[in-house]
């Protein structure tokens, strides 16, 4: 008797038809009832809330708009690993699902609708590892993980003192090195010329957002290029430290001009602008980085000790 080939690893038509209704009743479900918070400006729609705080002014979310894109690139890369996954249905993950339709309604009770949001990633999550198993799950967490960082947490700006008095400390002992005079109060720093200028380091000022956008461009970054654990993890909380000093640069860079040129300017034109310039050298820092943890440096170093070795 000759054996037949096993049939290739085609989805069942009636998975697809499950997908199609739970993505509807996704839809439903946090389009339509997804948002109890600011009602009356955004609807209860918690996708209609997660855009306008995207488009906010300020642009303290607006990184949001490249995690979608970015994660589903993530997906994209791990495609073949996907199809060639053994499927099958896995009840951890209906576990996951209750849980994040549990979040939801909790979000809904505290009016809080990053629960929402949260609730969302966990679902798309929950629901492909329930359908097609833990190895699919595997190779998806990353990338739903990754959403977090599309979630607005511009309410952290309120809980961010320590990281502005940090800023305004070492920019003070920077501008004071620098022969240019001055005294720090609080997050305050004045001038000791006289006519000098004087400014607060605010909550914008902080260095939160650029902090949040760094770290989700870091991370992604780390994932894509890196192929050690330890070297993604450099990688990515690098951009704490690239946050911190980038924002020093720009707020002594303010008061540099303030000083020297005008501090109208310093003020208005030039703090609106420093931003993106700053960030710009953030990124090319992280990039220096990522070329230095890629250097085989064990290997350079065995090289060099056996030219000296033939040297001698």
């Amino acid at each position: 008797m000759q054996l037949l080939p096993e049939p290739k690893n085609i989805m069942n038509p009636a998975r697809w038809f499950l997908m199609a209704a739970i993505a509807g009743m996704g839809i439903v479900l946090f389009h339509f009832q997804g948002s109890t918070t600011e009602t009356g400006a955004y609807g209860r729609s918690a996708i209609t809330w997660l855009v306008a705080q995207w488009n906010a002014p300020g642009g303290a979310a607006s990184h949001g708009w490249f995690i979608l894109p970015v994660s589903a690139f993530m997906v994209w890369r791990r495609r073949r690993d996907l199809a060639a996954a053994p499927k099958r249905v896995a009840y951890a993950g209906l576990l996951v699902i209750i849980a994040a339709l549990m979040l939801h309604w909790v979000g809904l009770r505290v009016q809080q609708s990053r629960l929402a949001l949260f609730a969302i990633i966990g679902l798309t999550w929950g629901i492909p590892w329930f359908l097609y198993g833990p190895r699919v799950a595997r190779l998806l967490a990353f990338p739903c993980a990754y959403l977090i960082f599309a979630v607005p947490m511009n309410f952290l700006e309120e809980r961010t003192f320590a990281l502005r008095l940090l800023v305004s400390r070492i920019s003070a002992h920077l501008l004071n090195g620098l022969a240019l005079p001055v005294r720090r109060v609080g997050t305050a720093i004045y001038s000791l010329r006289p006519d000098g200028f004087h400014f607060e380091v605010a909550d914008p000022c902080s260095g939160l957002n650029s902090l949040l956008a760094l770290l989700a461009l870091t991370t992604a970054y780390a994932w894509l290029t890196q192929t050690g654990t330890w070297k993604r993890w450099v990688l990515a909380l690098s951009a704490i430290p690239l946050a911190v000093a980038a924002n020093v640069v720009r707020i002594v860079t303010i008061a540099l001009v303030a000083e020297y040129i005008d501090p109208r300017t310093a003020l208005t034109l030039y703090h609106d602008y420093s931003g993106f310039m700053i960030f710009t050298v953030a990124v090319l820092l992280m990039l220096a980085l990522s070329a230095t943890l890629n250097v085989p440096w064990l290997k350079r170093m065995r090289q060099w000790k056996q030219q000296v070795s033939n040297r001698c």
